[in-house]
This record gives structure tokens, C-alpha cells and sequence, in this order.
């Protein structure tokens, strides 16, 4: 197995959203902000070579989408997958099976593009497209709160084209098996409902991806929530249950949303788990 963490690109949310309740004078400690409030806000995915797999966590935006939508987000880096693959020797053809931790418009837009008669078809046309049956469900009938995270357009087009697979786990455990070989997700429901945080054996390591489990370094805090939660006080239990979880399995982090931290692993305090800085681990891969 080999690991590539790939950038497909990077946008600007506000800094208040992305914190919650948190004030400002805290987590400006983190993240700087343009004129507009906003900080800058990654969207890292892991490309994984294995076998005659060629395996895709996550999608990214996209360049589907109108100017007028990508103004909302001031865009910067390079956000067009084939030409983010080409340096790695793989093509959007190569891809054969694209998990999605869940199906808001920064994880899964890059899934979708507008061939040249203008017809809204997969990306990857050799992949299986990964998603969890409930989530998906939660996402084609969307809720007020996340009707502008889910896009039919980027959703819809997916399993229209016959390439999708719904994954479905009847026992109750806390990290579930899939179908691709060394990579298991755990559930969560506060962000989202049923997001997948892909668990990865790599080396004899646990690498663990953390979607909008805790998009950033900064977002280690426990009370550190994103106001886009769905269900604030279960993310805080989530990420508490996880940080537990993650220290116990020496896990290793990677964090989708930070375009400064890649990796890092964790330590034990009297404070709680945190980051530990110490461990420089940001050329793992």
C-alpha cells in the first residue's frame, strides 16, 4: 500500500461557523481572516495505491459548479483532479473506487463534472462510489438546516450512472470493516447524519481521517464545534468517544480541512488528549 495525501484545492468559510460558540478572540489564535470574516479551509483528500485498487477519499469541490457559487467561497490553489493526479503518473480513469465520507458539496463535488455536450456524469468512470445508505438517504431528502450543503446535482448523477454502492453495517461495533481491503470507518452522527471517518492499517499504523470530525488542528478541542453540526452536544460526545479511541490505538490524524497540518499524532495530559508536538510525523506518507 502506498499513501498519497492530495490537494484538490482550497476555499474560505467564515470563521464564526466554523467554530460555533466559540468566541473569536480564542480561535483567532488559529486562523487568520480576510476582510469578510473568512478563514482558509483545505480540502486534502487521500489517494491510496493498493493492489489494482487506486483508491479516492473524498472528491473536493469540483469546477462544475458557477462563478457566481465558487465567488461565495474565494477559491485559491488548484482545485481541477486531473491535473492534481497527472504529477502523481494517474488519471481520473485510473480511480476505481472513491469513498465518500459524506455527501456535502466540499467532500463530493469533484465527484460529478459537465462532459462536453453539458451532461452531469461521474468523474471517475471506472470507480465504485462508496456511501452509507442511511447518510445517503438523509442527503436526497435533505433537512432545512443542510439543504445547501447537498446538491442534487452532485448527488443524484452518481447513482443514476449505476456506479454506486451503499454500505450497510447490522452489528454494533465502533470501527466497521468495508469491502476494500485495510480500510475501516467509524459512524458518527453529530455533524451529519451517518458520516464515515475512514480508518486506514498502513504499515502496522492507524491512520485515521477525520472529515468534519474534527476538520482541524484546532477543532482537537473538545468545545471547539462547527455552527454546520447538525447535532453540536453528540459531536462533542463523538469527538471525546474518538480522542479516547484514537489515543488507546496510538492513531495517527489527518485532517481534511487544515491546509497548514497534515498529520499529527496525540498525546495524554491532565488536560485531556491533545496534539503532540513532538512528534513530527508530517512526511509519513
Amino acid at each position: 500500500m502506498k499513501i498519497h495525501a492530495v490537494n484538490l484545492g482550497n476555499f474560505r468559510l467564515d470563521g464564526g461557523a466554523m467554530f460555533g460558540v466559540v468566541p473569536k478572540v480564542l480561535w483567532q489564535k488559529h486562523f487568520e481572516t480576510d476582510a469578510e470574516n473568512r478563514i482558509d479551509i483545505s480540502m486534502r483528500s487521500l489517494l491510496i495505491e493498493q493492489g489494482d485498487r487506486l483508491i479516492l477519499i473524498d472528491t473536493g469541490l469540483g469546477t462544475k459548479q458557477s462563478e457566481k457559487f465558487f465567488g461565495r467561497y474565494g477559491l485559491w490553489g488548484e482545485h481541477d483532479i486531473e491535473k492534481v493526479l497527472k504529477p502523481l503518473g494517474f488519471h481520473p480513469d485510473d480511480i476505481t473506487d472513491v469513498l465518500l465520507t459524506h455527501l456535502h458539496f466540499d467532500h463530493c463535488g469533484g465527484a460529478i463534472h459537465q462532459n462536453k455536450k453539458g451532461i452531469l456524469e461521474p468523474y471517475f468512470k471506472n470507480a465504485t462510489f462508496w456511501s452509507y445508505k442511511d447518510h445517503w438517504e438523509w442527503a436526497t431528502k435533505p433537512n432545512a438546516r443542510e439543504r445547501a450543503s447537498f446538491l442534487s446535482e452532485n448527488i443524484l448523477p452518481i447513482q443514476e450512472s449505476g456506479q454506486l454502492q451503499l454500505l450497510s453495517f447490522q452489528e454494533q461495533k465502533y470501527v466497521y470493516p468495508t469491502p476494500i481491503e485495510n480500510i475501516s470507518v467509524i459512524l458518527v452522527d453529530g455533524h451529519t447524519d451517518k458520516q464515515m471517518i475512514p480508518v486506514i492499517n498502513y504499515k502496522g499504523a492507524t491512520i485515521v481521517f477525520t472529515a468534519d470530525l474534527i476538520p482541524t488542528l484546532a477543532h482537537l478541542s473538545i468545545p471547539y464545534i462547527a455552527s454546520y453540526d447538525t447535532r453540536p452536544l453528540l459531536s462533542l460526545e463523538e469527538k471525546q468517544t474518538f480522542l479516547a479511541w484514537a489515543y488507546k490505538n496510538k492513531s495517527i490524524l489527518c485532517f481534511e480541512h487544515d491546509f497548514k497540518n497534515e498529520l499529527i499524532s496525540l498525546k495524554k495530559t491532565e488536560k485531556g488528549i491533545i496534539f503532540d508536538e513532538k512528534d513530527t510525523i508530517n512526511s509519513f506518507f
